[in-house]
């Protein structure tokens, strides 16, 4: 029989240990991470166990009378432990479905953790999905590179690195996130957006998280032409936020820094992954963003949103 608590701010360091025995989850689960904007969602986070010890945990806010796992990250779903079977996570769902009825919940928007974030295989969320009804709302497109399996830079992408090498582009890693987060503010605003993180938050999570939060950049002759933020997982490593430059797209400083960070700074890891190229959840592809990807290798891995009616 499972024992199913909200989870409390006091449970912190029991939440953050169970993220990291768990299969599915990583730096976007710890409580550190998930808390930095706390007061813009209404927690509703659960910690589930069983004969006394953690098994998973099921990150949660509440907007009206939906549940969303979780309203502040990409993706969340129910964290579990390999001691969490196929039984038990059924029964897990059932008394997630228990809980958040008796709440007054309508239904619960859940956003699966894509399978190259996994530790181990950890599809069972997917089947109890099934089996409770719910269904595929909404699926976006992400790429990703198999570093451990063969992949192949697209010829126009090594003469990109050919030209920023020759632009006398240089990589480095640190630096400035001042000066990063600007020149990623100027191009977001030609596209209408914004960075998701202020400057004051991004500098917040990387204290909280330096060897897990890391700034790349490419510079030439001083100057600040392109960056990467990257977010650590151990098994894989995801771009959170890239920029160029005006400068920088002519000496094609983001494509070598890119290129050093796949072949050599991240290479002993198992993917390498760049984010999702659709628009309008899901329903629109950015043709040309996703080509980008794809020329260093990359291939698609889906992120699905299923809707459970409570």
């Amino acid at each position: 029989m499972l024992a199913l608590e909200p989870y409390r701010p006091g449970d912190a360091d029991a939440w953050d240990a169970l993220v990291a025995r768990s299969r599915t989850g990583n730096l976007l689960h710890r409580r550190g991470y998930m808390d930095y904007h706390a007061d813009r969602f209404v927690d509703c986070s659960l910690m589930i166990a069983r004969h006394g010890e953690a098994v998973a945990a099921f990150p949660a806010s509440r907007e009206g009378d939906t549940v969303i796992s979780h309203g502040g990250l990409t993706y969340a779903g129910l964290l579990s432990t390999p001691a969490l079977r196929a039984e038990a996570t059924l029964e897990a769902f059932e008394r997630i479905g228990e809980h958040y009825r008796a709440a007054g919940v309508r239904c619960v928007r859940y956003k699966a953790v894509p399978w190259i974030f996994h530790a181990y295989p950890a599809e069972e969320d997917l089947y109890a999905l099934h089996r409770l009804g719910a269904r595929l709302v909404r699926r976006d497109l992400s790429s990703a590179i198999a570093l451990q399996e063969p992949y192949r830079f697209a010829p126009a992408r090594r003469r990109d690195l050919r030209h920023a090498r020759n632009a006398g582009v240089r990589i480095g890693t640190g630096g400035d996130l001042a000066a990063f987060h600007a020149l990623l503010v100027e191009v977001l605003r030609r596209h209408g957006a914004a960075p998701t993180h202020s400057l004051a938050e991004l500098r917040l999570l990387q204290e909280r998280f330096p060897r897990q939060i890391v700034l790349h950049t490419a510079h030439a002759a001083g100057t600040l032409l392109a960056g990467a933020l990257v977010y650590d997982f151990g098994n894989a490593v995801h771009t959170q936020y890239l920029a160029a430059s005006e400068e920088g797209r002519h000496t094609d400083a983001l494509s070598l820094l890119l290129g050093e960070l796949i072949e050599r700074v991240y290479a002993d890891r198992r993917y390498f992954s760049f984010g999702i190229s659709t628009e309008q959840e899901g329903r629109v592809l950015n043709g040309g963003l996703v080509t980008q990807k794809e020329r260093f290798g990359a291939r698609a891995v889906v992120h699905d949103f299923y809707e459970w009616t409570l």
